[in-house]
């Protein structure tokens, strides 16, 4: 078994300390002038760094790559305050200062920077790579990429009235934002019918079969008054570098039609790969081998390319 050189580091996002790991590659087959690719990597809706992605960081630095594994404030051992805040503007911050971080670490390539998302963070990296044109490569796992979509599918699945609750709870928790009150949190995943922000078959124990020791299962209700807001695919015409989207056929949490039309309105090449899964099976077990071995074999080529 490959031993994985794996750094703790921290960057500062808008003032604030986020933790990562800095993991690092276990062969030069990608090195250029002695620099290596880096994949910055975040997780989805309420995720930590601990929680399942190392083995995707770990198959990237076999390959040649190097990684920058981070927690958003509020999240996991960053810092942030209140704790668990999913809010969608300040993670694509997030995002930002954790890229500009990337591009400083020791032995990486700054122009061979690619983005590894997930869930919500794979409609982040759309965003992040719009807007940044050095972006080299993105990969989109199990894409949210249309909040809107994915309320209305809530509202078809569970019925308008689960909508309903999520806002209620969310109003809740902003009046204490107002008044100066406690967070008002509500669980991340929960079994179908109770009140959860995820609460489709299958999601609690999605959750707690990769979940590390720093995940909790609650954030903070107001996102459920931003989450129709979260749009990422109405910016995919202005994204140009390759790109790999990776559907669940079977996805009850983000749409998939939705992560398909966001393919086809690509502005860069775009590969779109369709598994026979939910959600969150891509994250353990023979699903996550082969979603993994796909996005080796699109990173080693897209970052072998001699970019300007």
């Amino acid at each position: 078994m490959t031993t994985h050189t794996v750094e703790d580091i921290s960057f500062l996002s808008h003032g604030v300390r986020c933790a990562a790991w800095h993991v690092h590659a276990t062969s030069n087959n990608l090195d250029r002038n002695g620099l290596r690719p880096v994949v910055v990597i975040g997780h989805g809706f309420g995720g930590t760094r601990d929680t399942g992605l190392m083995d995707f960081a770990a198959g990237f630095a076999d390959a040649g790559m190097d990684s920058l594994v981070f927690d958003y404030r509020s999240f996991g051992a960053s810092e942030g305050s209140p704790r668990q805040v999913v809010a969608y503007r300040k993670q694509r911050q997030d995002w930002r200062a954790a890229v500009d971080a990337a591009r400083r670490l020791r032995g990486v390539d700054p122009d061979r920077v690619a983005l590894w998302g997930t869930s919500y963070s794979g409609g982040h990296v759309l965003t992040v790579a719009a807007a940044d044109p050095r972006i080299a490569a993105v990969v989109a796992l199990a894409p949210a990429t249309d909040g809107l979509t994915a309320v209305l599918q809530i509202a078809r699945t569970a019925g308008p009235l689960a909508v309903l609750h999520l806002v209620g709870h969310g109003l809740r928790d902003a009046w204490g934002v107002i008044t100066g009150g406690p967070p008002h949190r509500i669980p991340l995943a929960a079994e179908p019918g109770s009140v959860a922000i995820i609460s489709t078959p299958g999601a609690l124990p999605g959750y707690l079969a990769v979940a590390g020791p720093t995940w909790r299962n609650e954030v903070c209700a107001r996102t459920a008054l931003e989450v129709a807001l979260n749009r990422p695919t109405t910016v995919a015409p202005k994204v140009k570098c390759p790109m790999l989207v990776q559907i669940g056929t079977n996805d009850q949490v983000a749409p998939p039609a939705a992560a398909r039309k966001t393919a086809d309105r690509a502005g860069g090449p775009t590969t779109m790969l369709e598994y026979p899964v939910d959600h969150f099976d891509a994250y353990t077990g023979p699903w996550q081998k082969a979603v993994l071995a796909d996005e080796v074999s699109f990173l080693v080529q897209a970052l072998a390319v001699n970019r300007p």
